[in-house]
């Protein structure tokens, strides 16, 4: 897959994320793409045009938009970070994933099937500021380690807490065992935390199953 690196503006392009790739995939294959350019013109690229960086990580199983930042513009990082988003995510009850998404280890949890109006009164508690779990596969780190590095070696992490902003949550549809949702939420929320405190408190058990990035602050894909 190629991107489109000329659509940048300001050292500022955003990419449609597809499923299976790592943040740090995206950014490679573009770093490639500006040493091939160079290339074909003759040239060599320097260390500062060869700068590619991403504002906010999206996870593999995830797709949408990616804020990837070229050159002088990998120093506005953090500005970037803080900017709401908003997520269309699957939430597929009856089951948990020891990752919170599809790429887990599943364990059953029950057959309840909630109804339409059980799932609509379970997404109304979470809107407002609401107390999060970090998923342990996760890129937060821990004693100077990332989180998911020790989850994959077995060793039990014990993640902080932190207090979130969920700004809008709504059900766009329900065929059990799938709900979709679409949430405005501030930074630093994970959706694979909030899908499966929806499922606890339902009693089902859930994990996100398919989640899609649409806007980080003003910025939105276009075709």
């Amino acid at each position: 897959m190629e991107f489109d690196i000329s659509r940048a503006k300001d050292g500022i392009l955003l990419v449609d994320k597809p499923v299976g790739w790592t943040s740090f995939d995206v950014c490679a294959k573009i770093r490639g793409q500006i040493k091939a350019e160079y290339r074909a013109r003759d040239e060599k690229p320097t260390k500062r045009q060869l700068k590619v960086g991403h504002a906010g990580t999206l996870d593999p199983f995830a797709t949408g938009l990616l804020v990837i930042l070229l050159g002088d513009a990998t120093k506005r990082a953090d500005e970037f970070l803080k900017l709401d988003k908003v997520y269309e995510a699957t939430i597929s009850l009856g089951k948990t994933s020891t990752t919170g998404d599809s790429e887990g280890e599943f364990t059953e949890v029950s057959d309840i099937q909630p109804t339409e109006g059980d799932i609509k009164r379970v997404l109304e508690k979470f809107v407002g500021e609401i107390t999060q779990t970090p998923p342990a596969y996760s890129a937060i780190k821990i004693n100077g380690q990332r989180a998911y590095k020790l989850a994959r070696e077995g060793k039990e992490v014990e993640m902080p807490t932190r207090q979130v902003s969920i700004y809008s949550l709504e059900l766009i549809d329900y065929s059990y065992p799938e709900l979709k949702i679409r949430t405005h939420v501030g930074s630093g929320t994970y959706i694979r935390s909030l899908a499966e405190d929806i499922g606890r408190e339902l009693g089902a058990g859930a994990y996100c199953s398919a989640l899609r990035r649409v806007s980080v602050g003003n910025m939105i894909l276009r075709d």
